[in-house]
């Protein structure tokens, strides 16, 4: 895998949703990092494919994550737990004809988890933004990283993903983006 390019980027997010999150044994970390990552790509004009797992029981995504993302985003409902059984979010996924994938949500060894093997086997470049994943219990989020690791995703942390998409300090975003990092 190269580093991340701005250019070749997605952004997906997998059920960022209240009952979910509020659930899951990180979620402040979960909340914080995730807003992070969609205001960076919304900045960098990166592509965000937002999806929800069964939102009349699960509830929707968070409002400011939703907010954040802008009316760019692509936003699909889902009952599988790999989003790419879905065929219009596999569709549009391959749409944007960028083979970067960098993916975090909720739970990480389930939706993540499933979601990242389908994109690994259709041959995208997945990236997993540990520190924006969460599950109910610790070692399943663990072991859910390890899995996708183990499977060819790369694990990284909000900060590598960024600044492996700012490349420098000379980036025309770069100081509205590291405003971001706190």
């Amino acid at each position: 895998m190269t580093i991340l390019n701005e250019k070749s980027s997605q952004l997906f997010i997998i059920d960022i949703q209240e009952k979910l999150l509020n659930a899951s044994f990180n979620k402040e970390l979960i909340e914080k990092k995730a807003l992070i990552m969609v205001k960076a790509a919304e900045i960098l004009g990166i592509p965000i494919t937002i999806t929800e797992q069964y939102p009349k029981g699960l509830g929707n995504t968070l409002p400011e994550l939703k907010e954040a993302a802008g009316v760019r985003a692509a936003f699909f409902e889902k009952t599988s737990f790999s989003a790419l059984e879905n065929p219009s979010i596999a569709s549009a996924v391959d749409k944007l004809s960028r083979k970067q994938v960098v993916i975090f949500g909720i739970e990480t060894h389930i939706c993540v988890n499933q979601t990242a093997s389908a994109l690994l086997s259709k041959g995208y470049e997945v990236s997993v933004i540990s520190d924006a994943c969460g599950s109910r219990k610790e070692c399943e989020h663990n072991a859910g990283l390890e899995r996708m690791k183990e499977n060819g995703a790369h694990i990284l942390t909000t900060e590598i993903a960024i600044f492996e998409w700012l490349k420098g300090a000379r980036h025309i975003n770069f100081k509205e983006v590291q405003s971001l990092i706190k």
